[in-house]
């Protein structure tokens, strides 16, 4: 008996330690929050003449969708030690391609796979030039993709003459707005090449490798690990999955704009990487994880609208719900806690003696 409380409490212990537990805690208080404001607020309809889902919950996995790329490109650049500061900007240039390409197009599926591809092409060279500075030159990542961050909205600005795009063409638009069997058609894009690089880096010694690289870059040169090749590829892939969330993000408006599109969205990237236990130092990461602070990222940005908070006091709000989850998921502080409630616990005891 005493065998099975140890496990249990060694169970608990180990859920309570894992950094993506307090996201999913942290999700679960914001639509608590919600639903104490509005009791309708997870309430899911359904239309029959259409056959799609609609409700709050619907909202938040479209909005979670272009997250989810860039946090799971991010995810792979960070367990190398790295960082990509460029992938709000690839995807501005991914939206600016595609909008610009459609405009001059008629509307038809072969045209909106053609966008598609080229779209998603430049945001790959994007993407690799990262990597070739990083790797083949030397530069600190967070230098040269600070450069590309830069340099990418520029070149948007180019490409679309610095004005607001605006295309037509139902294909394009039914990747971010369409439905299957009543849920959003981005959302199941997304979770679907969440599960592909999953099982890439989960499924095969790609993931050992690059912890490797993230953990002792000359260490894992000496074991054999191509560094160079892996780093290209990591930061082709993170351009990637940006041109992709930036397909989304332009898909679901069918309009670009250069000044707003994807902005700053490389932060809530990092965040989710962060939230979901991946250590920006490098090495150990967690695709699983950084869903979940996806998800979490566009609950609470769900929230912040939905509870009415002003524009101005959004960033504070967004910080205040960050700063406390990371305190919750810190080791140092939970051992505080504990350490408080076994004192007062004991005093209990000893007045209770006396």
């Amino acid at each position: 008996m005493r065998d099975v409380a140890a496990r249990l409490a060694a169970g608990r212990g180990a859920i309570v330690r894992n950094q993506a537990f307090w996201g999913v805690i942290a999700i679960v208080a914001l639509l608590a929050i919600n639903v104490a404001k509005d009791p309708s607020y997870l309430s899911i309809g359904y239309n029959d003449e259409t056959g799609r889902l609609s409700g709050n919950l619907i909202d938040i996995l479209r909005a979670a969708a272009p997250i989810l790329m860039i946090a799971v490109g991010m995810c792979l650049v960070v367990a190398t030690s790295g960082i990509d500061l460029s992938v709000g900007s690839i995807m501005v240039v991914a939206g600016a391609v595609s909008m610009e390409l459609l405009s001059g197009m008629d509307g038809t599926a072969g045209n909106a796979a053609v966008t598609l591809a080229v779209a998603l092409g430049i945001a790959t060279v994007l993407g690799a030039v990262n990597g070739v500075l990083v790797s083949v030159v030397g530069l600190q990542p967070f230098i040269s993709t600070l450069v590309m961050m830069l340099a990418g909205r520029g070149i948007a600005k180019v490409i679309t003459g610095g004005q607001n795009t605006t295309a037509d063409n139902d294909s394009f638009a039914w990747l971010a707005n369409g439905y299957v069997v009543g849920i959003p058609v981005v959302f199941l894009l997304a979770m679907a090449i969440v599960a592909l690089v999953w099982l890439l880096v989960r499924r095969s010694a790609l993931g050992l490798m690059l912890e490797a690289i993230g953990m002792d870059s000359r260490a894992s040169r000496l074991a054999g690990v191509k560094r160079r090749t892996l780093l290209l590829t990591v930061y082709s892939a993170s351009g990637l999955l940006a041109g992709i969330a930036g397909v989304f993000a332009t898909a679901s408006v069918m309009t670009v704009d250069v000044s707003r599109t994807g902005y700053q969205l490389e932060l809530d990237a990092i965040l989710a990487v962060v939230i979901g236990g991946t250590s920006l130092a490098g090495g150990k990461f967690s695709i699983g994880g950084a869903v979940i602070g996806g998800l979490l990222i566009a609950t609470l940005d769900k929230t912040v609208v939905f509870l009415g908070i002003p524009a101005s006091a959004t960033p504070a709000f967004k910080a205040i719900v960050i700063v406390v989850l990371c305190l919750l998921q810190s080791e140092r502080v939970r051992s505080l806690f504990r350490h408080r409630r076994a004192l007062r616990a004991q005093s209990q005891k000893e007045a209770v003696a006396a």
